[in-house]
This record gives C-alpha cells, structure tokens and sequence, in this order.
C-alpha cells in the first residue's frame, strides 16, 4: 500500500498493526504487567538463538549410528538414503560409549564437536509429549492408548505450532510461544524496557510470543520499516503517528506504531554507530540471518539488554522427494552458517553466553518412500550449540532402528520421543536463569509431568 493511497483510518489502522508485527517492539504492559522470576546471575548477560528447521528435519540423516551392527541395520532399511559409511563425520558419544556419523556436509559441526574444548552436543530423539509414552509388557512395543498424545501427529502446521507453544494438547496458553513465555518472566533484568528481549529475523514466530510481551521482527537488511531511516516516506508516516486523532483506539494504534519506529530507530542507529563484524558470514538465508543477529548482540549494552531471545529459520526441510541432494545443500548451509556464528560469538567474547539450539517440525520415516525421499513421522535429533554447552556428548536415548521395534509408533520407522519439548526447552530455560518449578510450570505447563527433568546439556 502507497502512503498516498491512505484512505481512511482503518487502511491507517491495518498499516499500523502491520508495522507494529514487522518491526515490533511497543510493549502493551506497564510496570504491573511485569513478571517476576527468580533469575541466577541477573548481571550476566545471556541469550538463546533457536534456528528452525522448517518441512520436518530427517534426523536419520542427520545423526547416523557408525558401529558396524547398527550400520549395517540403519543400510538395510534406508536402502538408498543410506550415506556412505565412509562419508559420515565420525564423532564419539561417550556418555553411551557408541560412535556415530554426522551428515558428510557437517564437517565444520564436527569440528566443533570433536575439538578439545567442544561446543556442539545433540539431544537424541526429541519431539512434542503430553506424557511419557510406556510400552507394553508383553509386545515391548509403544503403548499410544496409554497416555493422551499430541494432538494431529505428522502434521507440518500442528506440529510447528505445538513446538513453538509446548502445549501439544492445547488450551489457553496455545496461542502463545514458550519463548515469549520465557520473556514475560525475564524482561525486568533489561534496562531499556521500549525495547523487547524478544526478536525475529524470519518473520512473526509464535514461539516468541508472550502474554506479556510481544517480539521485534527484522529484516537481513536493516532495521526500519521502510527502506532507510531517511526515506521521504519514513517523515511522513512519523508526521501521521504524531497526529492528535482524538479516537482511543485509534491514538493507542498511533502510539505503539510510533514506539515500533522509535525502536526501529534506536536499533539502526546503534548498529550504525558500532565496529562492522568482522566475521564473514556465508551469503545464503540462514547466514544472513545470524549474521544480522550477532550485529544485534554486539549492541547489547546499547539496548540496555541482559537477556536476548532470537528466532531464525530455514526452510526446505519437506523432504518427499530427491533427499540425498537436498540434505547436500541444507546441511551445508546449516553447518556454515552455524560455524560462522559461534566464530562471531567468539569475537565479540560472548561465546559462553550465547546457546543456539534447533527444532523442527518432526524428523521423518526411517524406511523410505517411493520418490527417492522421506514420510511425516515424529521423535528427532537436535542440535545445541555455545561455550556454556557440555559439547561432544550425545544426550537422549537413540531409537532402536528397527521397523515395529520399540520405538516405532507404525511400522515404517516413526520414533516415539524418549525426550519432551518441554525437557528439550526446558533445559535452555533453567540455563537461562528460571529456577522455581512455578515460573517452570508458567513456560511449560507439561513439564511437571515428567518430574521437571530436564537433559544435563549444560555444565
């Protein structure tokens, strides 16, 4: 829409809103809208960068059993999306004393797994629960009858959400985001309280949305809602919100907008004002995107912030079809734009207190389809990744690899997760700073059924 094209004062109020979602930032709370949590070390700075991995990751590729029994088992049944043994990163868990394969384009990930000071781990077959799922004495299989189950399993928009909301069963904190969670429970430990803890650099998440607060979002090419903070088009829409309309509702939509570009403002000067990176950054989305993210925690002090929660994504991950190649490029994209970050993080001195972790809608078929690729199933392998991360272990418990084994839901291989979304996040909250089981039980409503257990990823 043209600014000259504004007609009435709802197209005024829809530019608004759209303004407020794609740069973010005025809160709609005042000081008794403030939660309270009891946070370790408030005067250290920390953040969290959940990478998405948008269509269903298959993990199966992406975390490969090495020993000769259980490749030879994991060949068999994934026939020709079997990677070459010989290809597979070798990497060493010795928590389970097993060996296992990274995908061959992660050879930069192994690197930091198998380095001396290792700043990588994985979290073995994770994926939403209401509750632990046992399995039957006498068959040995999953139980699903048992226990309440996420609700629409294998489905890419159910799934992202219930990820992103860690209420798989639904309810009223549904159309929130266990990470805007999480914000309403820090934001008091930031200084600067016009400017979010929360923000995204790949559009609206929900995960990062809270009851009390609400995200930023930015763009990979600057942080205004126009194209430069001096744009004519930037001074007329400013000369707009500062008008006095004399409506409430429509002088509220005015006020936050005007806040949205005083935040926008305020980020682009500081950035502006700051030393260039000097790591370089691969030139593909994900790249950008955490690139644009580290410019933002080199300006932390500027932005008052002692806690910062980021959301990126990457896309391509529905693979039905032609998987070899796709997991080539994917993974190679993952890996270097991952490395790069923690190399960043390491140069701005921060590589302790920044932790980077991976979701996805769900992992895939173990037993491929017809079309050279993967089926929707369930349990996944993720990636974590930060100084402050117990690196070079694998955590969880690896699904047993046999179709209508203990850990199959069916019988092509759809892992039952032995890990909650809630202890996998869980985690990543407590290393945050969330202590008591009552601000637990406000992020994750669920995790309280699995004793607030939480995997030891963190030292």
């Amino acid at each position: 829409m043209k600014f000259n094209q504004l007609k009435s004062r709802r197209d005024f109020l829809r530019l608004g809103c759209r303004t407020i979602s794609s740069v973010g930032a005025a809160y709609a709370f005042g000081e008794a809208g403030l939660l309270q949590a009891q946070i370790q070390n408030p005067g250290t700075y920390q953040a969290l960068v959940c990478v998405f991995l948008f269509g269903g990751n298959d993990a199966n590729n992406m975390l490969v059993p090495n020993d000769t029994a259980s490749y030879t088992q994991y060949q068999k049944v994934r026939q020709n999306l079997a990677l070459p043994q010989a290809s597979l990163v070798s990497i060493h868990d010795p928590l389970s004393k097993a060996t296992f394969g990274l995908h061959p384009s992660m050879a930069g990930l192994g690197a930091l797994y198998n380095q001396s000071n290792p700043r990588l781990a994985l979290l073995a077959n994770v994926g939403t629960l209401i509750k632990a799922v046992p399995h039957d004495p006498v068959t040995k299989k999953p139980n699903l009858n048992s226990v309440p189950l996420p609700m629409n399993l294998f489905s890419h928009a159910d799934q992202t959400t219930e990820w992103q909301n860690a209420v798989p069963q639904g309810g009223a904190s549904a159309n929130t985001g266990w990470q805007g969670r999480l914000a309403d429970k820090i934001v008091q430990l930031n200084t600067n309280p016009a400017i979010p803890p929360s923000i995204a650099v790949s559009g609206s998440a929900l995960q990062l949305v809270g009851q009390a607060t609400k995200p930023s979002t930015v763009g990979t090419s600057g942080f205004s809602p126009l194209t430069g903070l001096n744009d004519p088009r930037t001074a007329a829409l400013t000369q707009m919100l500062n008008l006095n309309s004399g409506v409430a509702l429509i002088q509220a939509a005015q006020n936050s907008a005007n806040a949205a570009m005083s935040v926008a403002k305020a980020i682009d000067s500081a950035v502006s004002s700051s030393s260039p990176l000097t790591t370089q950054f691969p030139n593909t989305g994900l790249g950008q995107q955490l690139a644009q993210v580290a410019q933002i925690i080199q300006i932390r002090a500027a932005l008052g912030a002692s806690r910062q929660i980021f959301f990126v994504s990457q896309g391509g991950y529905d693979t039905h079809s032609a998987q070899l190649g796709q997991h080539v490029q994917l993974y190679g994209e993952l890996s270097g734009a991952l490395v790069a970050f923690d190399q960043a993080m390491g140069a701005l001195g921060v590589q302790q207190n920044v932790t980077t972790f991976t979701e996805s809608d769900f992992s895939r078929t173990f037993q491929p389809n017809g079309n050279g690729g993967t089926d929707h199933a369930w349990g996944s392998h993720s990636l974590v990744m930060g100084g402050a991360v117990k690196g070079g272990n694998v955590y969880g418990t690896f699904p047993t690899l046999a179709l209508q084994g203990p850990d199959d839901s069916g019988d092509r291989g759809n892992w039952v997760p032995t890990t909650s979304t809630d202890q996998y996040a869980g985690a990543m909250a407590k290393w945050f700073g969330l202590q008591s089981n009552s601000d637990l039980d406000y992020v994750f409503p669920n995790l309280g059924g699995f004793g607030y257990a939480t995997p030891p990823i963190f030292g």
